[in-house]
Order: structure tokens, then C-alpha cells, then sequence
């Protein structure tokens, strides 16, 4: 009888899993998703500036691939078992995929009162209602997410006025170059930047700085860090300060070596040490060599371990301008950049190939 695979998450890395592993196993495939939708969530700060994005069935990404969908949340995994528990009753696995993704730590007090974000459909769409009648905006963390939220929104609406908060140095992941640019973008659709600035708590009229200032804003986009479901604690599987799943060289979980980690939701790390952070170019890659593994332990024969170097990071500024910013292989940067119209179309490119990925996925050659 065929073995069970069961994936849970059909964001980036679930859902390439899943047809992956139909495609390159005898197993029985079923992918869980709350939704019945695909989410390009790197376009989620489109979505908040009120531009439509494209509708992507999961039922039609799946056609002919022999993937089992169901529409349900997971409530809990029982690892003796093997069963997970879903709200409308329990699917039994051989082997677990675990791709649940990551959502904004709204840990800040007020935050999850008083605070928007982009990591759902949901979020980004309850964002553009409240920004309908916001005259001012302050979005709170300076990363690649705070920063495209940024651009996006000023970009969308220039008579909103757009604070951008971060409690570093503002820029401190990108090059000397590739920060010039990003600050040249924001005072060309006036972004005003506030870094090394420490949010105590977020009000409904705004942010409360930890020297006591109160910077006031009729809505707060929070971009500050990520966080995981618990799921993978409560199930007894090893995970690190985070939540996130420990998996070895291969992806198999630490603990419960019949459970493959991709995506965010697993604390990934190279042979030489280095972890992956978290973003669609390391989920995709990862599911593309979990899968591999998992089909040669399924054969009978070893799998190899994680390959992976970073090339660069891709960084929208709005619709018409951009930011490449190329790295070495530990994601570090390098002062080569690409920026503007072209660096905008390489971005939409990258953009549109994940999607004819998850249409049409294959594994890494090698």
C-alpha cells in the first residue's frame, strides 16, 4: 500500500511540496490549506495599496496532479499517532510535511489591537479599508517588507503621508549603494525615515517611542519581525527559541525523522552553519531539495544534504522603480546593484516565475 504524505501549508514552499512530491513519489499526496486560494504574498503590500491582484484557485494549481486538497485548519498533530487533527475531524500520515509559514509577531503592546499587517490576504485587505480615510501612515520595521510597504503605499497614494520607523540603522541589510538608492526613492515620493527608534507601544492615534515621544499616525502597518505557529511545540517535535522546526542536513525533523520542514516555518541551516532567513527565495529552493530527500529515502537510497547561496534580494519601490541587491552566497551584500525601470521589471519577472513554479515545478538538477 502506498504511503501517506501529508503537507500542511500550501503557501510558496507547501505548495511546491505537494506537487513535487506527487510528481516524484508513489506516495498518496493530501495538501491542507485554511484557504482554497494560493497567496502571492509577496504582492501583499500591493493588495494594502488597493490594487487587485490575481485570483490563484488552489484547486485549478492542482489540476492533474493527483494532489488531494482539503480546505481546513489544523488544529494540533499527534505525533505517536501520526494524525493530524483538523477542525471538520483527523487525516493519518506516514510522512508530514510541515510548511505553515510565518505571520507578523504583533508581540508590542497594542499591537494586535491597534496594528495592521501584510503576511495574510486578510490582513492587506483589512489595511487598504483603514487607509480609505488615513490622511498619515506609519509603518514600523525596516526591512525588505517595511520598506516595499512603504514605497507601495506613498507611491499609490501621494496625499498620504507616509513615516517609516525601525529601530536599526535604517538600510543596514543593503549595500552603501544599494541604501543610497532606497533613500533617493523615499525622498522622490516623500517617505519621511525614522531609524534607531524603539516603539514602547502602539495607541490608536499612533506609535509611543521608548523615550516617551508619541508620533501620531491614523494607521500603523507592523513589518518588525515574524513569528510561527505552535503547532510543532505542541506536538512534542524539537524546535528552537522561535517555534521553528529543527530538521537536519536533509530537512528531516531532529526529533521525528518521518517530519520534513520547508519554508518559514523551519529553522534551516546550512553544513557550514549559516541559517536561512526567512522569504520565498529560501522557501522554494527548500522544498525543491526536502522533496529530493524524501524521495530517495522513499527508494531506499541516502539523501544528500541541503545545497544553497543566496544571489540577491529583489526590493520593489512602487510600480516604476526597484532595487537588486546582489549578495554572496551567505546573503550578505555586495555594493552591485541594479535599481530603477529595469530593476522594477526584474523584480515583476522573479515575481511572475514564482507562480509558473507553482504551476509547473520541478526539482534541482545535480
Amino acid at each position: 500500500m502506498a504511503e501517506h504524505i501529508v503537507v500542511i501549508g500550501a503557501g510558496y514552499a507547501g505548495l511546491a511540496a505537494a506537487k513535487l512530491a506527487a510528481r516524484w513519489t508513489d506516495a498518496r499526496v493530501t495538501l491542507v490549506n485554511e484557504r482554497d486560494r494560493f497567496v502571492e504574498r509577496v504582492r501583499l503590500h500591493q493588495l494594502a495599496a488597493g490594487q487587485r491582484l490575481r485570483e490563484l484557485p488552489l484547486a485549478d494549481l492542482l489540476g492533474g496532479t493527483g494532489v488531494e486538497l482539503v480546505v481546513d485548519r489544523v488544529t494540533g498533530i499527534d505525533a505517536d499517532t501520526r494524525q493530524v487533527r483538523l477542525t471538520g475531524g483527523a487525516l493519518t500520515y506516514d510522512r508530514l510535511v510541515y510548511a505553515l509559514g510565518s505571520r507578523t509577531d504583533l508581540g508590542v503592546p497594542g499591537a494586535a489591537e491597534h496594528a495592521h499587517s501584510v503576511s495574510t490576504a486578510e490582513d492587506a485587505e483589512a489595511l487598504a479599508g483603514a487607509l480609505r480615510t488615513a490622511r498619515a501612515v506609519t509603518v514600523v520595521g525596516g526591512g525588505l517588507t517595511g520598506i516595499e510597504a512603504a514605497a507601495e503605499l506613498a507611491e499609490s497614494r501621494p496625499d498620504l503621508a507616509v513615516l517609516l520607523v525601525t529601530g536599526g540603522r535604517f538600510g543596514a541589510a543593503l549595500s552603501v549603494k544599494g541604501a543610497r538608492h532606497v533613500r533617493a526613492a523615499f525622498d522622490r515620493l516623500g517617505v519621511r525615515m525614522r531609524d534607531h527608534a524603539t516603539v514602547a507601544e502602539v495607541r490608536a492615534d499612533g506609535l509611543l517611542l521608548g523615550t516617551g515621544e508619541h508620533l501620531p499616525a491614523d494607521a500603523v502597518v507592523w513589518t518588525a519581525g515574524f513569528r510561527v505557529p505552535e503547532l510543532a511545540r505542541e506536538a512534542g517535535f524539537e524546535v528552537d527559541a522561535h517555534g521553528r522546526l529543527v530538521v537536519d542536513e536533509t530537512l528531516a525533523s531532529v526529533s521525528h525523522p518521518e517530519v520534513v520542514g520547508v519554508g518559514d516555518a523551519a529553522a534551516i541551516r546550512r553544513p557550514d552553519g549559516l541559517e536561512l532567513r526567512m522569504a520565498c527565495a529560501t522557501g522554494l529552493p527548500t522544498a525543491q531539495q526536502a522533496v529530493r530527500a524524501l524521495a530517495s529515502r522513499l527508494a531506499g537510497r541516502e539523501p544528500r544534504p541541503v545545497r544553497f547561496r543566496y544571489v540577491n534580494q529583489c526590493v520593489s519601490l512602487g510600480r516604476r522603480d526597484g532595487l537588486i541587491q546582489f549578495t554572496r552566497a551567505d546573503d550578505s551584500p555586495v555594493e552591485r546593484v541594479l535599481t530603477g525601470r529595469a530593476a522594477a521589471r526584474y523584480k515583476e519577472l522573479v515575481v511572475r516565475g514564482t507562480v509558473l513554479f507553482e504551476r509547473h515545478p520541478v526539482l534541482p538538477v545535480g
